[in-house]
């Protein structure tokens, strides 16, 4: 069954209307809308901080293109190789930038060994979107509204230094005897020689000391600094060290051990010069008496003594990379400030360094020093030769009379009591010759072609000239070349065996090894801070491959042939000159 509900006002009467309290109290309980107002606020104040963020964006995007243009206008003036005007400079970068229209205030400070140059520019940012809000203001009331831009400042400075602070350098240069092919000696001498008129041209007097280490077989140093070492005296011929190969993994010297003095002696040369009282040529380690250019130059800045010392190169014998390097690093090591002190102490009579320079080489921690290596090769590592133990020091089999100029030479295995050979006349007697007497045979009459005519062979006792004195090898090799005692004096009388004998004087450190130890201290001299370059003059691969990997980095190596040298120096110079943001 359907059943229907209605309703009517009949039954019920017409609905009372709500008061105005009532009224009142519905509104105050109704929530529909009530954030309307609120998110305008929010809204309103969104955009305004967005318009703000869009002028502080704008504003710093002008500034450091300003900052930007104004470093780099800095930079140019403050080169020491440029010519114009500071002010000039700056200005015109900022006009070629398209920002002449700011007012730049520059302050240049130039003397010849340093220019500083400082810029500023002070000016405002007008910012757009805030006077976009105030011109619709003043557009509404153009009669009393005073429009002033809103403005925000925009600073910018700069300040460039170019300079060179207290520097410490160690030329490292080859001098070996392939330095005589294509003029390569003659171009280093000249390439050398602008590079150190370069660094004193832009130096203060006393800020800059420069040591050059020639480099062949051996590193000779003075006798002096080697006599404030400890090192073996076997001989003072000449001026070497042996190095260990863990001596290549430091960068000083440990003045507290006593190192191997290298013998002198010579393998290269065929003659012998004890008659002229002279050492023999080309000797591994070269004497400062007969080879002073060959002895490394310590700590100065004298650009005559410097040039001149460059000048007398004289290319010799093989090439060392690894000892130029050890002896370049150590020149800069304060391991030897107190040998390079009491060479510069002005009460030392040998005093052979400026007084000034005696607290270098200074700290590593010494952020106000440069240390620096610049080292040049032509060549890769070859032998380095040195004598065995057992015939560094003692007596040799070889006797010597200076008046006479004969050697008589003692064979020990020889049968029978006459064991000493008399080179003078070929034959084998009891003593030296010079120390006694012997049985001369002689014609009494006349002599002709080895016979006897109107007369007889007699023999009588002649008494020796002069005196055999029994050489020390040290005094032997010194003399006289290895090559002219195998061959003539113990060849005479031992054949092929003193080919043998020859041998077993000497031994070598061969290339492998000797390129080991010259990354090794490479290394060490760029983990102190040392910034080295090097540069490979027609250089072999081999020796290429070293070089680049001894240098601080693949920009600070140089690949170069014939006059391209000069080149190489010139821009190790200029990087030298450090150029350097302050502020």
């Amino acid at each position: 069954m359907k059943v229907s509900f209605w309703t009517s006002s009949a039954l019920t009467g017409p609905q009372p209307r709500l008061g105005f309290v009532d009224e009142l109290r519905a509104f105050r309980s109704d929530e529909s809308g009530v954030l309307a107002k609120p998110m305008i606020m929010i809204l309103v104040l969104m955009f305004a901080l967005g318009g703000l963020g869009m002028d502080l964006v704008r504003m710093e995007r002008d500034r450091t293109n300003l900052q930007y243009t104004l470093d780099r206008a800095v930079l140019a003036a403050a080169d020491l190789d440029q010519p114009l005007d500071p002010e000039a400079v700056v200005i015109d970068y900022m006009s070629k930038s398209g920002l002449g229209e700011y007012t730049t205030v520059v302050v240049p400070e130039v003397s010849p060994t340093a220019k500083r140059v400082k810029a500023s520019v002070d000016t405002e940012f007008t910012a757009g979107w805030m006077n976009s809000i105030f011109y619709e203001d003043y557009m509404r009331n153009p009669d009393t509204y005073e429009l002033e831009p809103i403005t925000l400042p925009l600073l910018a400075s700069s300040t460039a230094v170019e300079s060179i602070g207290n520097v410490e350098i160690s030329l490292v240069l080859d001098v070996s005897g392939s330095m005589r092919n294509n003029n390569r000696l003659v171009n280093l001498k000249r390439a050398a020689k602008e590079f150190v008129q370069t660094m004193d041209d832009n130096t203060e007097d006393g800020k800059m000391s420069i040591s050059i280490v020639p480099y062949s077989t051996q590193v000779s140093m003075p006798a002096a600094f080697l006599d404030e070492m400890r090192v073996s005296d076997e001989h003072s011929y000449s001026n070497c060290i042996n190095f260990d190969g863990s001596d290549f993994n430091t960068t000083g010297l440990n003045l507290s051990r006593e190192y191997e003095r290298t013998m002198h002696f010579s393998v290269w040369d065929y003659y012998d010069y004890r008659d002229e009282d002279e050492h023999v040529r080309q000797p591994t380690c070269a004497s400062d008496a007969d080879n002073p250019e060959r002895t490394a130059l310590l700590m100065s800045d004298n650009v005559a003594q410097l040039q001149s010392y460059i000048d007398a190169f004289v290319d010799s014998e093989n090439t060392s990379i690894d000892l130029g390097m050890k002896w370049g690093t150590a020149l800069l090591d304060p391991s030897v400030q107190p040998i390079i002190a009491t060479l510069a102490n002005d009460a030392n009579p040998n005093q052979s360094i400026e007084a000034r320079y005696a607290n270098r080489p200074v700290s590593y921690q010494d952020t106000e020093t440069l240390k620096v290596i610049v080292m040049m090769t032509d060549g890769q590592n070859t032998a380095q030769y040195y004598i065995k133990d057992d015939y560094r020091e003692g007596l040799t089999p070889v006797w010597y009379n200076s008046e006479e100029n004969v050697y008589s030479t003692y064979d020990p295995n020889r049968y029978g009591s006459d064991k000493y050979y008399w080179h003078q006349t070929g034959q084998w007697e009891d003593h030296p010759y010079g120390n006694g007497t012997y049985q001369e045979t002689y014609c009494d009459g006349n002599e002709y072609y080895g016979r006897c005519y109107y007369g007889s062979w007699k023999k009588r006792t002649v008494e020796e000239p002069g005196e055999a004195l029994q050489l020390s090898y040290a005094d032997l090799f010194a003399e006289t070349s290895l090559r002219y005692l195998y061959r003539d004096l113990f060849g005479d009388w031992m054949s092929n065996a003193s080919w043998y004998w020859y041998n077993r004087l000497y031994s070598y450190v061969g290339d492998s090894t000797k390129d080991s130890r010259t990354l090794a201290v490479c290394d060490a001299a760029k983990e102190k801070g040392i910034v080295v370059f090097t540069i490979g003059f027609e250089a072999p691969w081999r020796g290429q491959q070293v070089l680049q990997a001894c240098a601080s980095s693949a920009s600070h190596y140089y690949d170069v042939d014939g006059l391209e040298i000069s080149d190489a120096f010139a821009s190790i110079a200029s990087a030298i000159r450090q150029l350097r943001l302050t502020e």
